[in-house]
C-alpha cells in the first residue's frame, strides 16, 4: 500500500481491511507511526511499507483507542525493535487489556470473518507508555502533541497534533467514510464536547485525519460535532419527556439512520443523570 504525503513529512494510508488510516511522522529522530492496524501479519505488512518510505527508524507508536483496527498491529513493531514506545491514554491501555481476549472470542466464534486466523494469531502489545491529560513526543526538529479531549468513541481517545505542519490526527472521534460509529463502548453525552476541545485545537487550514476515510478540514469536523450533539440533545430531551428507551428510536427524527443509532441511543440513555429519566405521566 502507498502512503500520500498530506503535510511536510507527515504521511497517511488507508488499508482496505476495515478502511482504517495509519499516519506517519517524521522528524530528525526517526518516525512516529500512528495506529497499527488489525493482526501482527497486517502490522508486519504496515511496517514494511512504513520502512519503504526511507524516512528513519520507527521511535514510537501511538495508538488513537483501544479497538484491535488499530492496536492488534503493535506487536510487529515491538518484534522488529523490543524497545520501541507504544503510546496511548491510560483508559486505551486498560480497555484493550480487558477487551483484546473477548474480541478475539468473537472472531473464533465467526468462522467467515475476514482475516480470523492472523486475529487468533496475534500477540496483543499493550502500550506501556500511557498518559492522563496530555503528552509531548519529541522528534528533534518538531514536538508531537498527545491529547486526550474527553470521551466519545471510547472513553481512552486521543489526537496527535502536529502544529508546526498544522495536522491533527483524530482517530475515531472524526471518520469520513461512514457515519461515526456508536459502539457499546461509546460515550455519545460527552463525544461533543470532546470534539469541542479537538476543535479548539485546529484552524481554518488545519488537514484533520479521520481514523477512517480521507482527511478532512476543520469545517467538516464541526459538522459532525453538530450531528452527534444533534443526536445527544435528541436523547436528553426524550428522555426528560419520559419517552422509553424502547420507544425512543421512533420517536424522533435522526441525523443517520436510525439502525445506526440503536446502539447511540441505549448508551446515552444509560449516561443520563436518573433525574433526566423520567416515568410517562399517565
Amino acid at each position: 500500500m502507498t502512503f500520500t504525503e498530506i503535510a511536510d513529512r507527515v504521511w497517511v494510508t488507508r488499508r482496505p481491511w476495515f478502511d482504517v488510516t495509519t499516519t506517519v511522522v517524521g522528524g530528525e529522530r526517526g518516525v512516529v507511526v500512528v495506529d497499527t492496524h488489525a493482526s501482527t501479519a497486517a502490522g508486519r505488512a504496515l511496517l514494511g511499507d512504513v520502512r519503504a518510505l526511507g524516512a528513519g527508524q520507527v521511535v514510537a507508536v501511538v495508538n488513537t483507542h483501544w479497538h484491535l483496527d488499530h492496536t492488534f498491529g503493535n506487536a510487529a513493531f515491538r518484534e522488529a525493535d523490543p524497545d520501541v514506545e507504544v503510546h496511548a491514554h491510560e483508559e486505551a491501555a486498560a480497555e484493550l487489556e480487558r477487551g483484546a481476549e473477548p474480541a478475539r472470542e468473537e472472531y473464533a466464534a465467526d468462522a467467515a470473518a475476514p482475516h480470523r486466523d492472523d486475529v487468533l494469531a496475534t500477540t496483543v502489545v499493550v502500550p506501556d507508555r500511557t498518559f492522563s491529560s496530555a503528552r509531548v513526543l519529541d522528534l528533534g526538529d518538531r514536538a508531537l502533541e498527545l491529547v486526550h479531549p474527553g470521551r466519545g468513541h471510547t472513553a481512552g481517545d486521543l489526537v496527535l497534533r502536529v502544529p508546526d505542519a498544522d495536522v491533527l490526527v483524530a482517530g475515531d472521534l472524526v471518520e469520513s467514510s461512514a457515519p461515526p460509529s456508536f459502539g457499546d463502548d461509546s460515550w455519545p453525552m460527552d463525544w461533543p464536547l470532546s470534539l469541542d476541545v479537538v476543535l479548539g485545537l485546529t484552524t481554518s487550514a488545519s488537514v484533520v485525519v479521520p481514523g477512517h476515510g480521507p482527511a478532512v478540514d476543520r469545517d467538516a469536523v464541526e459538522e459532525q460535532r453538530n450531528l452527534i450533539g444533534v443526536v445527544a440533545e435528541t436523547v436528553r430531551d426524550l428522555a426528560t419527556r419520559g419517552v422509553p428507551l424502547a420507544d425512543a428510536l421512533e420517536a424522533a427524527e435522526w441525523p443517520w439512520p436510525r439502525e445506526h443509532l440503536r446502539s447511540a441511543v441505549e448508551r446515552a440513555y444509560a449516561q443520563l443523570p436518573r433525574s433526566q429519566r423520567r416515568l410517562p405521566l399517565i
